[in-house]
């Protein structure tokens, strides 16, 4: 599960610092991914200098948001910076960032506890995904791409597919999640982007609760092909419709089981 976790926050955190392929933080990303054992034990020397309160709070939040660290989880500074190998001051930075976002409550001499998301702040969540998400695939479809800005679009389509083939869920929301960071970045709207992100993030804490209690989800790959077919061929509208209807799709389906296993908090 850690290596998971740690692949979806590295993969979060460089897309954030749009860093080039050759930077030295993707080479620390490449050996951080095969960790496996608590504590992480990530030497502060191995990453630049003033990455470290980005790398804590990456991972920080990615644990926030799969549920490692699930509702109502509590730790002090000490024991968050012994689990990751760090220093106290990049995860105390780190923790003030979380909060900040609504996601922790710290608390002086008791350290962090992880709040809740309700069904109710999902709905909510979802409602603002299907407007701007739909908005970012018309920008995207007006920009007239051509195959080599959309081949990371396919790639994660197909990446989707395979996953399924081979029932690995973990595989498949990885690639999903891919698929909307890649559209984001191709809309061109670097606000719109960062508003979406956070709230996409939210969304994932619950999909990650409730991945395997799904049915198999075949209907996403279809919808992002069309999705993909739509902006190559500049159709904003149906660009739009296309990406409407996918989360609308999914956040019905969501909430209706949220409501079926009677979860009140996530």
């Amino acid at each position: 599960m850690l290596t998971y976790t740690l692949k979806y926050s590295l993969t979060y955190f460089l897309l954030d610092a749009q860093l080039a392929p050759d930077s030295s933080i993707w080479k620390w990303a490449e050996m951080s991914i095969s960790e496996t054992v608590q504590p992480v034990k990530t030497a502060e020397t191995d990453v630049p200098s003033g990455r470290m309160g980005d790398a804590a709070y990456a991972t920080m939040r990615r644990r926030i948001l799969d549920n490692v660290w699930s509702a109502g989880y509590q730790a002090t500074e000490a024991d968050v910076a012994h689990e990751l190998g760090m220093s106290r001051t990049p995860v105390r930075e780190a923790l003030m960032k979380l909060q900040g976002e609504g996601l922790i409550k710290v608390t002086p001499r008791h350290g962090m506890q992880v709040l809740p998301i309700s069904p109710a702040d999902m709905e909510q969540i979802y409602q603002i995904l299907t407007s701007l998400e739909s908005t970012a695939a018309e920008l995207a479809a007006e920009r007239h791409l051509d195959d080599a800005a959309l081949k990371p679009l396919s790639d994660a389509t197909s990446a989707m597919d395979a996953a399924l083939k081979n029932d690995d869920l973990d595989a498949w929301a990885f690639a999903d999640e891919q698929f909307h960071a890649h559209l984001l970045t191709l809309c061109g709207n670097e606000y719109l982007r960062g508003v979406v992100l956070n709230f996409w993030d939210r969304a994932h804490r619950a999909r990650m609760v409730t991945l395997r209690m799904r049915p198999k989800p075949v209907n996403s790959t279809q919808e992002h092909i069309e999705l993909v077919a739509a902006i190559r061929a500049g159709d904003a509208n149906l660009a739009g419709s296309v990406q409407r209807a996918h989360r609308k799709r999914a956040g019905s389906e969501l909430l209706l089981l949220l409501k079926r296993l009677g979860l009140s908090r996530l």
